[in-house]
């Protein structure tokens, strides 16, 4: 890769950032904490009831500093490393004479641990103790909980309590129960001594029991000396088995690394029993406390802004996300009902209960276009694996189902116009409220309702005639004269000019570095949302309305709205093929990401929620979908790579497809594909169908040589099989990777079958598709 010098995995500093928020996170599926911070959260531990519900703070052991010894003057070097390969935050302190090392880290293998090490070695001849300090400031109390001190654990502090009100009225309070190694003032390497270590666990559970559990896994790990080792070849096969770079500037490859890391952060590692997911909120486990960070609670982020990448690179960890949604579908049934609506509305802000916990009442009522972002994940993840275990035993259904109903219920049929209409909503853009018809609410509406008949039709269920009675016959804002999609009834394009409004008739957002409040048409929006129609959305736009669409929102958009808004748009401007315009609009993003860390903050100024999830998901998106092409569809994923300007080349790697994981690499010329691994026997083996020409590349396991395909445009449709493990490449072209079929059944495949391998089969499509369309590109 370009740039080889510097090395993207690793963020340097001789400095931490002057604002603790933007320090670097340790966390990992069940614990997370920043470094140096004085407050640890636990999944799913919430504080505080409905709209006071946030994630319950716990004193951390953890908020330890080292301290260099007295005399070492100005000869001393101080470093701070985040060590992306290896999930560790290093500090360091060296002068010619010692080395003093700190190493903090959630255990990757471990979740109920967090731990950090105090290293010291000699570097110059001599035998005089070396000691060190350590700055601890831990206090055995929470604004959260109810904590009593209880009897020490094989050298281990005890600390337990529960939550001091419950999310629901009259619900239970949640317990926690922390051991934690006690930390002295000092450390000494003695007389004598050339090196030395120190190592001091925390760990968290839901019980005594839980707790001493997974501490004596812990102490049995450090008796071998593996404590950390363990941890870091956990992450290094995590890194082996999936990966997003580029052969570009070293900006980009940091970027990349970073959002990758801090989201594989926040997921369990592969092959992990028995992981509960409790959702992933936009600042992550590290925030989340009370008045900060979304207070924890878990968004239409999780669904449409880190969904698609976590489905490619880890789908047991989508799978959870999307059991929590399952999980929580009696509060979301809950949630219509109060509104005065059948089936479920899934809460804006959702806790462990998916009751709406949003203390603004307008937010959880108009905003439900989270409904059809939960939806979508299903549809994705359903294309994906083909798991049909959780759609048909596991309550995939019931949710999906669930949102159809709540959809036909609150549309309203408009005899005028003779289209459904929803009215009332509040789109994506926030700074508009009570509108009708919002475009992107509706087109959700219409692939809600679609999937779920095509669902029900593939289960065996039957289809209520009301549900493509209102998908095809919902308002579809779209204005023909000017040729782009409104927002929603009444919206006009226009030039405006940003300009901060108080708060007037609408309550400000938590999150928002503007408030919300009603504007007249053709004033600024807050952030991506028309422009999410065609991707992630999908909906097929020609390329003019695509076009268009782009144009006259970008010129509206508000310089100060969210970190995921441009990444959008540059996928919109690589579908157009421009490069250069989606290259532009991508930089943007960098002003969300602060040094030397890499984390992100929610606007572009340092405010709103930090190591927001949400934007490095959007980012991720940008790359893994946009500059690639990739869309997952009924048919297969298709591909349509572009480089932007200044990059070379793009490799992600282990992306997921129907159990096969698979390696997609590609420059200027040529696309690599290769079928690395299978899952198992059940694993269908896979072709690449090129598009204009149609030829046919089967991917299937075998012992065959790898070869180059030069394909032309006018190829027949050939067989170049692919064992598993090699690669297959052939000159840039769009395409599509689907299951594989024999010879004698392509005349047959537009057929859809009913067993399991298959779904949907692909048909042959016309060329010049519009854009959001699966199949082949125009000639």
């Amino acid at each position: 890769m370009a740039d080889a010098a510097e090395d993207p995995t690793l963020f340097t500093a001789h400095a931490l950032p002057s604002d603790p928020r933007l320090w670097p996170t340790v966390t990992n599926a069940y614990l997370g904490t920043r470094v140096y911070h004085d407050t640890l959260h636990v999944s799913g531990v919430y504080n505080g009831t409905l709209g006071d519900t946030h994630r319950a703070v716990l004193p951390s052991p953890l908020n330890v500093r080292l301290e260099a010894p007295a005399g070492t003057g100005q000869q001393l070097t101080e470093t701070f490393v985040l060590d992306t390969n290896t999930g560790t935050f290093l500090h360091t302190l060296e002068d010619p004479s010692f080395r003093a090392a700190q190493r903090i880290f959630a255990h990757r293998t471990l979740p109920h641990v967090l731990a950090f090490s105090v290293s010291l070695a000699r570097l110059a001849a001599g035998s005089r103790p070396v000691t060190v300090h350590l700055q601890a400031a831990f206090s055995p109390e929470s604004p959260d909980m109810d904590l009593r001190v209880g009897p020490d654990f094989r050298g281990a502090r005890y600390l337990y309590g529960h939550t001091l009100a419950p999310e629901l009225p009259g619900g239970p309070q949640q317990e926690v129960h922390m051991l934690w190694t006690p930390v002295p003032p000092s450390l000494t390497l003695g007389e004598g001594e050339e090196d030395r270590t120190w190592e001091f666990l925390t760990v968290v559970g839901g019980s005594q029991a839980e707790a001493q559990t997974h501490l004596t896994e812990a102490l049995q790990l450090q008796a071998r000396g593996a404590l950390h080792s363990a941890h870091a070849q956990a992450w290094a096969r995590l890194w082996a088995g999936c990966g997003l770079d580029v052969a570009g500037p070293l900006v980009l490859r940091q970027a990349l690394r970073g959002a990758l890391y801090y989201l594989l952060s926040a997921l369990p590692q592969p092959g992990t029993s028995g992981y509960v997911c409790h959702g992933l909120s936009p600042g992550g486990l590290s925030n989340g406390s009370r008045e900060e960070c979304y207070w924890g609670h878990v968004f239409w982020d999780q669904d449409l802004w880190m969904f698609p990448s976590v489905l490619m690179f880890h789908p047991e960890a989508a799978r959870a996300l999307l059991e929590y949604r399952i999980r929580t579908l009696p509060g979301a049934l809950d949630n219509a009902r109060d509104l005065g609506y059948q089936g479920a509305k899934f809460a804006w802000e959702s806790a462990g209960s998916g009751r709406e916990v949003c203390p603004e009442d307008i937010y959880g009522t108009q905003e439900i276009h989270v409904n059809g972002a939960v939806v979508l994940a299903f549809q994705l993840y359903y294309h994906s694996t083909q798991d049909l275990q959780l759609f048909r035993e596991a309550g995939g259904w019931d949710v999906v189902s669930a949102v159809a109903e709540f959809w036909c219920s609150r549309v309203e049929w408009n005899p005028g116009e003779e289209k459904y209409h929803l009215r009332g909503v509040m789109p994506p853009d926030e700074y508009h409220s009570g509108v009708d018809n919002s475009v992107y609410t509706n087109v959700l509406v219409q692939n809600s309702l679609r999937f779920a008949a095509a669902l029900a039709r593939d289960l065996g269920q039957p289809v209520p005639p009301q549900w493509l009675e209102v998908a095809d016959n919902i308002k579809v804002p779209f204005d023909a004269e000017q040729n782009f999609h409104p927002e929603f009834d009444g919206y006009e394009p226009g030039e405006c000019t940003w300009r901060p409004f108080p708060p007037e008739s609408l309550p400000a957002p938590r999150w928002s570095a503007a408030p919300v409040r009603p504007l007249p048409p053709g004033e600024e929006v807050k952030q991506a949302d028309v422009v999410l129609l065609g991707y992630p959305i999908p909906f097929s736009l020609s390329p003019r309305v695509r076009r268009r669409n782009l144009e006259v929102y970008e010129a509206v958009t508000s310089p100060r709205g969210p970190a995921m808004t441009w990444s959008m748009f540059a996928v919109g401007w690589m579908e157009l093929k421009d490069p250069r315009r989606a290259w532009d609009l991508l930089q943007r993003s960098f002003a969300n990401i602060s040094e030397p860390f890499k984390v992100w903050t929610e606007n572009a100024d340092g405010s709103g929620a930090v190591n927001f999830l949400t934007g490095m998901g959007g980012f991720l998106q940008a790359v893994l979908f946009g500059f690639t092409g990739l869309r997952i569809t009924p048919a297969g994923v298709t591909f349509d790579p572009t480089c932007p300007r200044g990059v070379a080349s793009v490799r992600a790697s282990g992306l997921s497809y129907q159990g096969n994981q698979l390696d997609v690499s590609f420059c200027e010329d040529w696309v690599t594909l290769e079928t690395r691994a299978r899952a198992g026997p059940w694993a269908p083996p896979l072709e690449a169908e090129l598009w204009p020409s149609q030829a046919r590349l089967p991917l299937p396991p075998g012992k065959q040589r790898p070869q180059t395909h030069p394909v032309g445009r006018g190829s027949d449709p050939q067989r170049l099989p692919l064992p598993a493990g090699r690669t297959v490449s052939f000159p840039r072209s769009a395409g599509r990777i689907q299951r594989s079929l024999p010879q004698e059944a392509d005349a047959a495949s537009s057929a859809p079958r009913t067993s399991f391998p298959r779904r949907w089969t692909p048909a042959p499509e016309p060329a010049g598709r519009p854009l959001g369309t699966p199949g082949p590109s125009a000639p």
